[in-house]
């Protein structure tokens, strides 16, 4: 099992790196889920698969589908859409798909060696809701006030990007160079 622990944590810190030093948002993104793919093997082998279970479930699912959602909602346009044909070539699935398969090989050897249980206690339901309400209370709330706060920006700049686009539109359409009334058009004649 002290394999399976370093080989995670070698392909959690190589893909932390990747994401870190990556010149593109979407690389950064398959590097990150396998980053945090790494990190829930950690969590299983070190005797926790419940914590293994949330990670997977809420930190390479939920959060990452809300990094997907803000890039989409940040969209520059047509630019954007030949940088993103440029993005997801074939060529980019190499390094995240081997990290990926590393873990899978990894995954299976755990599964193999003991069959798919762990040396641990089980941690019900109610005992994680005691822990992350009674004495974590602080950390959980400031956690959800952090991605409330994130939501709320990336909302804000892609709702300020579409507006702003959209009076450039009716200025062009209308054969104006100014500015674009928002109230119903009087014409005098």
């Amino acid at each position: 099992m002290e394999i399976t622990f370093y080989l995670s944590g070698a392909i959690a810190i190589a893909a932390t790196l990747m994401v870190i030093t990556g010149l593109s948002a979407v690389h950064a993104l398959l590097y990150l889920i396998v980053s945090l793919l790494a990190v829930a093997i950690v969590f299983f082998v070190l005797g926790a698969p419940f914590a293994a279970a949330l990670e997977v479930i809420i930190y390479a699912g939920a959060i990452m589908v809300l990094f997907v959602f803000v890039m989409m909602m940040l969209n520059l346009g047509k630019a954007a859409a030949a940088k993103e044909r440029d993005w997801l070539n074939p060529g980019m699935w190499v390094g995240p798909a081997i990290l990926a398969a590393l873990l899978l090989a990894e995954l299976l050897y755990i599964f193999a060696q003991d069959g798919g249980t762990s040396p641990t206690v089980v941690v019900d339901a109610k005992a994680v809701g005691i822990s992350l309400f009674g004495p974590y209370l602080l950390g959980v709330e400031l956690a959800s006030l952090l991605l409330l706060a994130g939501l709320v920006g990336a909302c804000h700049l892609g709702w300020h990007e579409e507006r702003e686009g959209d009076g450039a539109g009716l200025a062009r359409r209308s054969g104006q160079g100014g500015v674009v009334a928002d109230g119903p058009s009087r014409e005098n004649g």
